[in-house]
């Protein structure tokens, strides 16, 4: 009978990802994670250089679809691809023929048929960049589907919580908010499990999803418990475009029950960080002088973003860790 043997080599480490789209941390392995953190740390070099600008994906074309407003994501996902030397073409939905009643789908094949290399999506409808990946040639990256996923932002927040805490395996992470109707929540979710954070979600009863015990998190609603020790803070705005409903009172009685103050942050260890995906809302979900403290690694967010996205790019091009960026 064999015997596996304890000396056996390792895997040799993955080099580049298992799909060609980008849809959501769900179709990723811990392994890809990794591969994709670790790309970024190579990509936020560029950003430190003089000239920010590196040869990778010149003569590739991505477009950037989106059907819902964004400020971050989109000029991150734009300043990514012009950093990378692709050709970048913003799709402005209130000039396009959607307002004339084309659909998501004659869309996307007409724009297939300018032979993109990516189409870079955000929509309100979950499973929207699912539908893309079925019917177009170029790799789909989800910016963003419904109450579905928004990846990306996952990404960015693990690289910025290993930036500062130099690992993810082990910390306890509190999640509070709005966590009915944030696709964050559920990429973040994700990740950190895979990756071994303990993850505490906490909001009031109405906002709390169903099921949420079998992601493998520690469910409350009381946030000085979710807090209590926490390495890591991240807290997710009241997405009241999308509440049609009596959810809490007022904002008012949110945030004097759920809302992140100073002395919240005191429950949590010393050295422990304050995230927001944005944009924030002041007074509702955290407290200004939480936002702008010393803890505050939200404008860090932001600027790894664009690394982030640099590095989904990259690898969905066929770029490996070993290829250059000078």
């Amino acid at each position: 009978m064999d015997v596996a043997r304890n000396d056996a080599p390792a895997a040799p480490p993955l080099t580049e990802l298992k799909h060609k789209h980008l849809l959501g941390i769900a179709d990723l392995s811990a392994e890809e994670i990794v591969l994709i953190l670790d790309t970024a740390e190579a990509m936020k070099e560029v950003g430190r250089r003089t000239i920010k600008k590196v040869p990778t994906l010149r003569g590739r074309t991505v477009i950037n679809l989106f059907f819902e407003p964004s400020t971050r994501t989109r000029t991150s996902f734009e300043i990514a691809e012009k950093r990378l030397s692709a050709d970048t073409l913003n799709v402005a939905i209130a000039s396009s023929s959607v307002v004339k009643g084309e659909t998501l789908v004659d869309t996307a094949m007409n724009l297939e048929a300018m032979s993109p290399s990516m189409i870079v999506l955000r929509h309100a409808s979950s499973g929207a960049c699912h539908l893309l990946s079925r019917i177009c040639k170029a790799a789909i990256v989800n910016a963003g589907d419904g109450m579905h996923e928004h990846p990306t932002q996952a990404l960015l927040d693990a690289f910025t919580i290993r930036e500062r805490k130099g690992k993810l395996k082990g910390l306890k992470v509190a999640i509070v908010g709005d966590l009915l109707h944030s696709r964050v929540l559920r990429s973040n979710v994700l990740l950190l499990t895979k990756l071994g954070a303990e993850v505490w979600v906490c909001a009031p009863a109405t906002l709390i999803p169903v099921g949420m015990q079998q992601m493998g998190v520690r469910v409350t609603t009381n946030v000085d418990e979710a807090v209590e020790g926490a390495d890591v803070i991240m807290m997710l705005r009241m997405q009241l475009e999308r509440m049609q409903g009596g959810y809490f009172p007022s904002l008012r009685e949110y945030f004097t029950t759920f809302g992140m103050t100073e002395a919240r942050v005191k429950r949590a260890k010393p050295d422990a960080i304050i995230m927001h995906p944005g944009p924030i809302n002041r007074g509702v979900e955290i407290a200004s002088e939480v936002a702008d403290g010393s803890a505050s690694v939200i404008l860090d967010q932001v600027a790894n973003g664009v690394a982030v996205r640099m590095a989904v790019l990259y690898l969905l091009a066929g770029g490996t860790e070993h290829e250059t960026v000078a």
